[in-house]
């Protein structure tokens, strides 16, 4: 499935308002919740944004040890979009102060927008706490329109569903499913090591996902 940036802007002052829904970090939450909360998030800030990232063009920047590049570049498009004076970032790089200088590099103006990125952002910031639940609920939905025809289970790594699908697929069609990452260290090992990042995707296998998620990684703005 895709992965899934999604970005919450609200007013300082508004901010009690959210954090009296109960948001926090989206993985501290069961499914159930994300969805009671999204309409609710959406009611009480002020805009959001989001931007999907396709297995395709996940496996091509990891193949070139840039993933972290693409994140930043939607993460900016993100910011542009909702257009605040301050943007809160879950840092994807080691460094999360150097994560923030390139995201802020990628601004059509970097003097109108201070960018502060940090560790674990969607557990210390509501607003970013909000934006993880937008994001992973648009994953969820995206999974979910793929589980109607094919038993991926969550999607996510740790799901033995997923991964005895994977593996049933391998054995029947030689080639990943079109909706999942060729680079995904899962699918590597279930098709014989490194070799497997340059498979081609099996076509006529499965539908596509429209639209995150994610992913085995989701990143929030």
């Amino acid at each position: 499935g895709p992965l899934v940036i999604a970005g919450v802007s609200i007013e300082r002052r508004r901010l009690r308002k959210l954090e009296a829904l109960g948001v926090r970090d989206s993985k501290a939450l069961s499914p159930a919740r994300r969805a009671e909360l999204y309409p609710q998030i959406i009611e009480v800030a002020d805009g959001y944004a989001v931007s999907r990232i396709s297995p395709e063009v996940i496996d091509s920047h990891v193949r070139r040890h840039a993933l972290n590049d693409i994140e930043a570049r939607r993460m900016a498009r993100v910011i542009s979009r909702l257009d605040p004076r301050t943007a809160y970032v879950d840092a994807c790089d080691p460094d999360a102060a150097r994560f923030g200088r390139r995201i802020a590099a990628m601004l059509e103006d970097p003097s109108r927008i201070s960018v502060r990125s940090h560790h674990r952002a969607d557990s210390r910031f509501a607003v970013v706490s909000a934006a993880s639940i937008i994001a992973k609920v648009t994953r969820d939905r995206a999974v979910a329109r793929i589980r109607k025809d094919h038993r991926v289970g969550s999607g996510y790594p740790s799901d033995p569903e997923c991964v005895a699908y994977l593996r049933a697929h391998a054995k029947r069609h030689g080639a990943p499913p079109e909706f999942a990452r060729a680079t995904w260290a899962t699918i590597r090992r279930i098709y014989g090591g490194p070799g497997a990042s340059s498979l081609q995707r099996g076509r006529g296998r499965g539908r596509r996902a429209r639209g995150r998620p994610s992913a085995l990684h989701q990143t929030r703005l």
